[in-house]
Parts: C-alpha cells; sequence; structure tokens
C-alpha cells in the first residue's frame, strides 16, 4: 500500500530507455477518443436526435490539406462516431476560429438559442455602431447620457464611502466604551 504514493521510482544504473518498447500507432491514423458529444445532432438518414453529452467511442484523426491547421499552429481535428440507432458514420470537425465544432456530414447540427442570442446582440451593438457613426446628434445625445450615469454612479460611491465612515465612527465608539 505505502509503495503506492512513492513518487520517486528506482531506476537501475544499467537502465537504457531505449530499449524501452514504445506506444503503437494505429496504421490508419485513427486514434480512438471515448468523447462526448459537444452538441445536439439530428442523423440524416433515419432522423434520430444525438443530444449533447451522450458519450461516444469515436475515432479521431488530424485533419489534412490546407484547412488542416488554423494560423499555421493550430491542429485541427476530424471526429468520426456512428448513430445509435442505424449505425450512420457522422463526422465532425474542430473550430478553432470560433472555439467550436463544425458539422461535416451524415448529420444537422440542431438549433441552439444561446448561438441566436450571441449573434443577435453582436449585430444590434454593430448597428449602433454604425448609426452614431452616421447620426453625429445620436453620438452626442449618448455621450450626455454616459456622463450623466458616470456622475450618478461617483453620487452612489461617495454615499456608500459616507455610510461605511458612519459605520466606522460607531464601531469605534461602541468598542471604545
Amino acid at each position: 500500500m505505502g509503495e503506492r504514493k512513492v513518487l520517486n521510482k528506482y531506476i537501475p544504473p544499467d537502465f537504457d530507455p531505449r530499449l524501452v518498447p514504445r506506444g503503437k500507432r494505429p496504421k490508419d491514423g485513427l486514434i480512438p477518443v471515448r468523447m462526448m458529444l459537444p452538441f445536439s445532432i439530428q442523423c440524416s438518414t433515419c432522423h434520430t436526435f444525438m443530444y449533447r453529452g451522450r458519450k461516444f467511442n469515436s475515432k479521431k484523426e488530424a485533419m489534412g490539406g490546407p484547412d488542416g491547421r488554423y494560423l499555421n499552429t493550430i491542429q485541427r481535428w476530424r471526429f468520426y462516431i456512428k448513430c445509435t440507432a442505424c449505425s450512420r458514420p457522422v463526422t465532425f470537425l474542430t473550430d478553432p476560429k470560433n472555439a467550436d465544432y463544425e458539422m461535416e456530414t451524415g448529420g444537422t447540427r440542431t438549433y441552439e438559442v444561446h448561438k441566436d442570442q450571441k449573434f443577435q446582440e453582436e449585430d444590434q451593438e454593430a448597428s449602433e455602431l454604425e448609426s452614431q457613426k452616421k447620426d453625429p446628434m445620436k453620438a452626442l445625445e449618448n455621450r450626455a447620457l454616459a456622463s450623466q450615469k458616470e456622475m450618478a454612479d461617483l453620487d452612489n460611491l461617495d454615499e456608500i464611502k459616507a455610510m461605511n465612515m458612519k459605520h466606522l465612527k460607531i464601531m469605534a465608539s461602541a468598542h471604545g466604551t
């Protein structure tokens, strides 16, 4: 039992690390991986839904070609799984640019509310910036509102500081007696 927690292992003086057999790499380049689905999928053959978080024994391979690396540094991967109902192969890729995955073949990615909301917020911010550039009066109004909000925040901060000082005086007088 005690030897299980040992951090240092004995290495004999005649040990040669070159003689230790290396792990075998698969010949076809597919590496077996146990993974969970990162998004919900509907199979394009049998229309079965496979939900996010479902565990699969998948195979992964490094993507080749000009799209195989993002910014010439980050490796993109292709994952192969099988549909739970009809065993059709489904493949998807990593997408490091968007920190997400993209569906390749065998199914369709289902609708995700949080992605739609994120795109909607980005579009709204872009349209507001564009309208401010086109309309100088709108930009002036927004700057005035921002300065009013800043002044209100400073007033609130002064009130909080005054209350804290008041509490400190009360606490000091209570400990002094």
